[in-house]
């Protein structure tokens, strides 16, 4: 009988028992310090991070300099599910945005443990699909929709993953989320704040109304939700 609490993370809650014991004992519990780099893009993803607390942003460098977010990953997934299907190499820059902690574990021992069990296989399968559902969407969403719906959805969705209502985010890092300029993210933060949906003072977001930011949100906020229930619902 598996009497060990498992870390607070989705997909290692969503382990069969036998699943669970492939790779607990290759897993250490790390700290994950506001804007530390776990990876650069172009580089060998070496560790595979399931967060307990957090949330990790997905970024995108173009050769102007500008940082765009494409995805998030919090406590209900990992980072390193495509590389454990394929190439290690780094598609995007994976950066903290939300301070926490996870267990991590060397990503070759997490491929081997998949290459045993199809039941891990499948379940790594459907949490890369979420990720991807979420890039795509993202995409999409920042061609057409106006800054206000965009920034709402960012915070909403950074409030579910990390399950924090006060956040640390710069101007800087809100207009990276939504790939925006700084001054229409500083307009539409003040919008939002007069509204009384969150407080901003000096890189501090206390999210005050979730209700107003999801009325305010464009419909990419539920899409993406919809999709992580679907993929990575009970099964």
């Amino acid at each position: 009988m598996e009497t060990m609490v498992r870390p607070a993370n989705g997909f290692l809650s969503a382990l069969s028992p036998d699943d669970y014991d492939l790779i607990r004992p290759y897993l250490r519990t790390v700290d994950l310090p506001h804007d530390a780099v776990l990876v650069e893009a172009g580089e060998t993803l070496k560790l595979a991070y399931f967060l307990h607390r957090g949330v990790i942003s997905l970024v995108v460098k173009l050769a102007k300099g500008e940082h765009v977010q494409v995805a998030m990953i919090g406590r209900d997934s990992l980072l390193g599910t495509l590389s454990t299907m394929g190439d290690a190499c780094a598609l995007n820059t994976a950066v903290v945005l939300v301070p926490g902690k996870a267990s991590v574990m060397e990503l070759d021992r997490l491929r081997s443990a998949a290459d045993q069990s199809s039941s891990l296989r499948s379940l790594l399968t459907r949490h890369g699909l979420a990720v991807y559902a979420q890039v795509q969407q993202t995409a999409g969403c920042n061609a057409a929709h106006p800054v206000e719906s965009r920034l709402s959805r960012c915070l909403l969705h950074t409030h579910d993953l990390s399950g924090e209502s006060r956040l640390l985010l710069t101007q800087e890092a809100m207009a990276q989320m939504i790939g925006a300029r700084r001054n229409s993210v500083s307009l539409v933060a003040n919008t939002l704040q007069q509204a009384n949906f969150i407080h901003y003072s000096r890189g501090h977001i206390q999210l005050m109304n979730l209700d107003g930011l999801r009325q305010t949100a464009c419909e990419c906020y539920a899409t993406v939700k919809a999709q992580y229930d679907r993929l990575l619902g009970p099964r």
